[in-house]
């Protein structure tokens, strides 16, 4: 077999202030290495300026912090490759975007040939299509370099940013090796906007089967003081996720049964989701954001976990409740079902969402399903297993 050398870019990665971030693109790394594969990994990020941070901070966006280049993070370092940002490059980004884009790939191209032309790359890697897109990068650095390139799109690239500029996607997904995308409803939401799929894959993310596993539930209850059966939520608290139903569907479900309930994670909407639970007088704890690591615990005092999601590109946390031995309920949004299989039950868009969300939350607190049956479907989906896969398409 050839020598694997890989040319990695990424619109995805962990920060200093935010070390989960991108977090399926370390665990993807993290495999890479350990089978001895050699790899560089540069990361995309703005360096904005003072005033273009006042807008961001003021909308609630990620700051980053200009005089960082690099990250190491459990053996992988992230070099990071600055945009600078002033307001009219933010409103060219909104008005011509592909010319922008083009120009901040050339400059990343101009920056780094010098220093990578003779690093005897095979192949190069773009994870993510966001601004300027990872993948359009690869595809300068391709053809300047005469290697192919493959795109691993997630999410929110194709959700919501391929309708701005369907041309440039189409143009950069048509000319790639491969492009891989984390379930087959992303792969038909690019084919919707005008992409082939001749050269598609469908490859999920994974899941640490060594740290979310089965717990002790009873003892993690205790512990919490949760008293009767768990409902929860792992995520952002943001719309996208209807965050800003919880309180409908909690009280909905409250209806029917004494149930407690969790939600793990921070987001705009956490305040008034807090007060509203409140006015309804719903047992739920706000853990706030916790570490990545301690998520596990929390799965494991949950009965049901819930996914409303109005949009999703997979929904790992999907596959990391049911290696906790927890079902799920979801929408029928994006990758949702795809994840869920039949591990949980699939709530489909149309009225009265919010109850019949509910009555399914109950039907599954009535009717649990095996911890080790939903442990053992978890099991495909190791992160050894998903690298290998996509190993086998590089």
């Amino acid at each position: 077999m050839y020598n694997k050398n890989f040319l990695i870019f990424t619109n995805l990665f962990p920060y200093f202030n935010d070390t989960q971030g991108g977090s399926f693109i370390t665990n993807r790394l993290m495999i890479l290495k350990s089978l001895n594969i050699d790899f560089n990994v540069y990361a995309i990020i703005p360096d904005d300026t003072y005033f273009v941070k006042l807008i961001k901070k003021s909308s609630g966006k990620k700051i980053y912090d200009n005089k960082k280049n690099n990250l190491e993070l459990n053996g992988i370092n992230y070099n990071y490759i600055k945009i600078h940002r002033n307001l009219l490059n933010v409103i060219k980004e909104r008005t011509i975007r592909e010319k922008i884009f083009l120009q901040y790939s050339n400059y990343i191209l101009k920056i780094l040939y010098d220093q990578i032309k003779n690093q005897n790359y095979n192949l190069i890697i773009a994870h993510g299509m966001y601004e300027p897109p990872a993948g359009l990068i690869a595809k300068i650095f391709s053809k300047k370099l005469n290697i192919p390139y493959v795109v691993n799109c997630q999410g929110s690239d194709i959700n919501y940013k391929m309708q701005l500029s369907p041309e440039l996607y189409i143009d950069v997904f048509e000319n790639a090796a491969k492009v891989i995308f984390v379930s087959n409803a992303l792969l038909e939401k690019a084919k919707n906007y005008g992409y082939s799929g001749n050269n598609a894959i469908v490859s999920p993310n994974g899941v640490d089967l060594d740290n979310f596993t089965l717990l002790d539930k009873n003892k993690i209850k205790q512990e919490l003081g949760l008293k009767n059966k768990v409902v929860g939520f792992v995520g952002n608290l943001l719309p996208v996720k209807r965050a800003d139903k919880l309180p409908e569907i909690f009280s909905e479900i409250n209806k029917q049964k004494e149930v407690d309930f969790l939600v793990v994670g921070d987001g705009s909407l956490k305040k008034e989701i807090e007060q509203q639970c409140k006015e309804k007088k719903l047992n739920v704890i706000f853990t706030g954001k916790i570490p990545y690591d301690d998520i596990p615990k929390y799965m494991n005092a949950m009965d049901v976990l819930i996914l409303p999601s109005r949009n999703e590109g997979f929904g790992s946390v999907i596959i990391e409740a049911q290696s906790c031995g927890v079902p799920v309920v979801g929408s029928d949004n994006g990758g949702i079902p795809e994840a869920i299989g039949d591990g949980g039950i699939i709530v489909k868009e149309d009225d009265y969402f919010e109850k019949r969300f509910a009555e399914a939350v109950i039907e599954l607190l009535d009717n649990p399903i095996d911890r080790d049956i939903l442990r053992q479907r978890s099991l495909s989906f190791s992160w050894e297993n998903i690298v290998n896969k996509e190993l086998e398409i590089y």
